[in-house]
């Protein structure tokens, strides 16, 4: 082949490759528009998705209102209170201190918060960083004063609070979320800096990686093109319940769009702001004492569903939702930004994920009826038994019936492993003794879950 040929036949290689991944992008921007205009209508809340392959914006989009008092229709632009995303950059920031030489991931929180107790154990920064402290989460304490996440704290008295509370289990041992673990990292960052959270973040990530549209909320600062926060009551929309941004802190504070959570994204993986080996480190699981790998690292959760790899993380405050998911090997980037406590942003993640791959994130199977039958019946959990399950059969497939009278199919991968339908993290089992199912066991975040059948 003659080198004008070679270049004329690679020309058209490169051709068809760019119209069939263009063809492919024009369907994908098809099947979303027809999803969420119908998820989301003009007089209701909204949702900001953006989408992107190999770096590359292939999908950005708003859809609903952001304010429902106003009539102002959502715009791809506008800001979201973040929530638990924020955990990614408080993250960032103490690996910083790490890469600097400031601190060790293995020293003690005594160290930096004084007067916190020991309780017996080495509660290490590590432990902070992947919700194995054993700390109880602050929102999760019943305490003796009404709406406390209302009032406006320092760190050092929101941290007081539950610093006396005991440990829910030795650190290391087992992964409990907790915000707790977050809102302490805030505050050993203001102790080795020698700034405030919110200066720090600002000056070492926000402007570094010139995301001009991130923010720490605030409820005396004027943020533009932020939306408005709803939840809903039966039919009709309200205004969410307001939190005071002091209990949000390192642990969700900050507000920001799609195109800043693509572009934090894209300086994370150009190391500009960390070094490869320590970002690396962001994205192992943490294994537990007894041996077994929970399904988070450092302020990102790490998942495999359907053979595809995730790093992510989803947020939730009063009036909003979020999600950001990094499918690793794809090279696919999806955020979805919501305002409505209502959203169903789990069921549109993984909807919107398995249309940009091209894959479903769960694979189902069928199973005979006369097996399905076996495994009807109600079911509680061995430490825990308030909580139980009743697993019905809805036409051709079993659901289970939660305590909030909540209904979840059960997606079965075989004839006894299933999972629950946009549950990706949870893997289930259903197992027989003496010939007769007897529970299922259910193994998430390196926990192991049994769930015994009563009738």
């Amino acid at each position: 082949m003659n080198k004008s040929l070679f270049l004329f036949t690679s020309f058209l290689l490169l051709l068809t490759c760019i119209f069939g991944q263009n063809k492919q992008d024009d369907e994908l921007t098809k099947k979303l528009n027809e999803i969420l205009s119908a998820k989301f209508k003009t007089t209701a809340p909204g949702c900001e998705v953006l989408v992107a392959k190999k770096g590359k914006i292939v999908y950005k989009k708003a859809f609903g209102s952001a304010d429902l008092e106003l009539n102002v229709p959502m715009q791809p632009d506008m800001l979201f209170k973040l929530g638990s995303i924020t955990k990614q950059f408080t993250a960032v920031a103490i690996l910083q201190l790490f890469e600097q030489g400031k601190i060790s991931l293995q020293d003690s929180l005594q160290r930096y918060v004084k007067g916190f107790p020991s309780k017996g154990n080495t509660i290490t920064i590590e432990n902070l960083l992947t919700h194995t402290s054993g700390i109880k989460d602050f929102f999760e304490i019943d305490y003796p004063q009404p709406y406390m996440e209302r009032r406006d704290y320092t760190p050092e008295q929101l941290i007081d609070s539950f610093k006396n509370i005991p440990l829910e289990f030795e650190p290391g041992t087992k992964f409990k979320y907790s915000n707790s673990g977050y809102f302490i990292l805030g505050y050993i960052i203001e102790q080795v800096s020698g700034k405030s959270f919110q200066t720090y973040i600002k000056e070492n990530i926000l402007t570094p990686l010139s995301l001009n549209h991130t923010y720490f909320d605030s409820l005396n600062n004027i943020i533009p093109n932020k939306v408005s926060g709803y939840r809903q009551d039966g039919l009709e929309y309200r205004n969410a319940d307001f939190w005071s941004s002091a209990v949000t802190y390192s642990a969700g504070g900050l507000v920001s769009n799609v195109d800043d959570l693509f572009k934090w994204h894209q300086g994370l993986y150009a190391y500009k702001i960390l070094r490869k080996e320590t970002l690396e480190k962001a994205f192992k699981p943490f294994t537990l004492q007894n041996g077994t790998l929970s399904n988070y690292g450092y302020g990102w959760f790490l998942k495999t569903s359907n053979g595809i790899k995730s790093i992510e993380h989803a947020g939730g405050l009063p009036g909003f939702l979020t999600n950001e998911i990094y499918f690793t090997n794809d090279d696919i980037f999806i955020s979805i930004l919501s305002n409505c406590e209502c959203s169903p942003v789990d069921e549109l993640s993984i909807t919107l994920s398995g249309l940009a791959l091209g894959k479903a994130l769960q694979n189902a199977v069928k199973v005979n009826s006369k097996i399905l039958a076996e495994y009807i019946g109600t079911y509680v959990l061995t430490i825990d038994s308030t909580k139980k399950i009743d697993v019905v059969k809805e036409k051709d497939r079993l659901v289970a019936k939660v305590s909030n009278n909540e209904t979840i199919p059960l997606i079965f991968q075989s004839d006894t492993k299933f999972q629950f339908k946009n549950l990706l993290d949870a893997d289930c089992e259903f197992v027989k003794e003496n010939g007769k199912v007897a529970k299922f066991n259910v193994i998430q975040n390196g926990g192991h879950f049994v769930w015994i059948k009563t009738k």
